[in-house]
């Protein structure tokens, strides 16, 4: 049989189909779970395409340049819902490794590969991935010398806190932990919602006022400068610098601001039990954060999608606002009616948008389009799997608290004899009210460390 040049090459093409892995596309089925964890687990795949730790040379617990640690922390927090959601375990030891390898030798997530250039916002993106942890009972630590995760977060949190400025602003976090950081004299919304946050989730699960208390003062205090503008549709802006007393603000609105501290309102709803204080609140942070990052019900980054001016780090920004709106509709039920239609039409607009690359299922950042938009990286893949994995939050139970399943072991003094660089001096006390005595933290005195100029971008 004799066979043609062009039937040679048909052949070899069909060959070559036949040898390469086939081409799995997202068909997503919002209904079910099955098809929902199957999307997921495809997304997070691509996810571990931009993994640092596993390759010859890598760090474990971070991602290949352009990708800073703040973004790793986001992501992990997001696959840790992905394991409990779906309980699925494929990325377990990972998520694992991770946290233990960035929580530094103090376990208080100061990690040396960040000892020049980490700044509040990335301790507390951290933080919150930590204590997403310590509420879904994730793998408590077994590696020796490792608090449980708990403490980690209370280190954490003892570490923000101790940095509290009274001296500029009438309070507030600076943007930056290191005088010689390029953003020392900004302080920041994201900066502040962590520690709001983290108080928040510390005094539902521990049950200790105290950390409610701290959670309302810098609630308090970014509402009096100025930073959130509560209305019915309340604006939570990006923050000023220190030079003219924290007045000339910079009115940029990212959806992660909105969702950090969107979260820690949903949690002080719920450890307040309800409270119709919290609830204004509340109410007015969800108006704000359905009106300005959603279209056609479609969630959006607003300030730069259109433009395609997004960087790396905003290209992120959907997958911390997801799990915060998907945590809010759980803690505070009542918000769910208007959060589900959104999330339900963006999870199946991230679907669609996951539609391309060599491997089918590469995820885009425009989610109105239909398709994939051409856009590609770790925060494309996060954002798709953060708001997908959304659909499940009212499939398991909620975040445990230390009265109701939760495991995780504490220390309240956590972090507290740690030296950084800023001038303040913080005292509080905490105690874990009916369940151990008290524990009266120590006096922490910082001191200033000068150094050169090393620009650092979040």
């Amino acid at each position: 049989m004799r066979v043609s040049f062009a039937e040679f090459w048909a052949l070899t093409g069909l060959l070559w189909q036949l040898m390469v892995l086939p081409v799995r596309a997202l068909d997503l089925d919002t209904t079910s779970k099955d098809s929902i964890c199957d999307a997921t687990d495809l997304i997070q795949g691509g996810i571990m395409d931009y993994y640092a730790g596993s390759q010859y040379g890598g760090t474990v617990g971070t991602f290949q340049e352009p990708y800073y640690w703040w973004e790793a922390g986001a992501v992990f927090g997001g696959m840790l819902e992905n394991w409990f959601l779906c309980q699925n375990d494929t990325y377990e030891q990972v998520i694992y490794d991770s946290m233990i390898a960035q929580a530094g030798p103090d376990y208080d997530f100061m990690p040396s590969n960040q000892s020049m250039v980490e700044g509040n916002d990335d301790q507390g993106v951290w933080g919150i991935t930590v204590m997403g942890a310590v509420e879904r009972n994730f793998t408590n630590p077994s590696t020796k010398g490792a608090p449980g995760w708990l403490a980690m977060v209370q280190g954490v949190f003892n570490l923000m806190y101790s940095r509290w400025d009274d001296q500029h602003c009438g309070g507030g976090l600076r943007w930056q932990i290191f005088t010689w950081n390029s953003g020392y004299n900004y302080k920041n919304t994201v900066s502040n919602g962590c520690l709001f946050q983290l108080a928040a989730r510390l005094g539902r699960y521990t049950g200790n006022d105290t950390y409610l208390d701290v959670a309302e003062k810098v609630f308090d205090w970014m509402v009096d400068v100025g930073y959130i503008v509560l209305s019915d549709t309340a604006n939570v802006y990006d923050g000023a610098t220190i030079d003219e007393n924290c007045t000339d603000i910079t009115k940029l609105e990212w959806s992660y601001n909105q969702g950090i501290v969107l979260g820690g309102a949903a949690y002080m709803y719920n450890a307040t039990n309800g409270s119709s204080t919290w609830e204004t609140k509340l109410s007015q942070l969800v108006g704000g954060s359905t009106k300005y990052f959603f279209r056609n019900k479609i969630m959006y980054e607003a300030t730069c999608q259109d433009s395609n001016s997004c960087n790396n780090d905003q290209r992120s920004f959907k997958s911390i606002f997801s799990r915060m709106l998907s945590l809010t509709k759980i803690l505070a039920p009542f918000t769910a009616e208007k959060i589900d239609p959104l999330l339900t039409a963006s999870a199946e607009g991230a679907a669609k948008s996951c539609s391309g690359g060599t491997d089918g299922h590469t995820c885009g950042i425009n989610w109105e389009k239909g398709s994939w938009d051409g856009m590609y990286g770790l925060g494309e893949q996060a954002s798709a799997l953060e708001v997908i994995q959304s659909l499940l939050f009212d499939q398991r139970p909620a975040p445990y608290t230390d009265s109701d399943g939760g495991t995780s072991v504490g220390d309240s003094s956590a972090g507290l004899n740690k030296t950084t660089t800023n001038v303040l001096q913080s005292d509080l006390k905490i105690t874990h009210k009916d369940r151990v005595g008290a524990a009266v933290l120590t006096a922490v005195v910082l001191a200033i460390l000068l150094g050169g100029s090393i620009w650092m971008v979040f």
